[in-house]
């Protein structure tokens, strides 16, 4: 299932901030969250985002930063999609490993 109004935001620059999504996201309508997406390990960036808006016509127009700068780096924008679910690791009982 796609949700219209999650944005995925692709080639994002380590240094960008959430505020920063906010703040050139926000000029096309309310937001209702801006996520970059860490590193679990290191809490660095993992250099992706999403951006989920009040509206699916918002984040339509939204999509129009497409290949705009953003903190020294061309974003990808593109309207999300869910990602199938992993099945259980890799060990020999299926489980999580710890």
């Amino acid at each position: 299932m796609q949700q219209k109004n999650k944005l995925f935001i692709g080639n994002l620059a380590f240094s960008a901030t959430e505020q920063e999504l906010e703040e050139a996201f926000g000029a096309f309508g309310e937001i209702q969250e801006a996520k970059i997406i860490l590193d679990r390990e290191t809490g660095r960036s993992r250099g992706f985002a999403f951006v989920t808006f009040a509206s699916d016509s918002d984040a339509n127009e939204a999509l129009a930063l497409d290949g705009q700068n953003l903190s020294g780096r061309d974003m990808r924008v593109s309207v999300a999609t869910e990602r199938p679910r992993r099945q259980g690791g890799g060990n020999r009982e299926g489980g999580r490993r710890f």
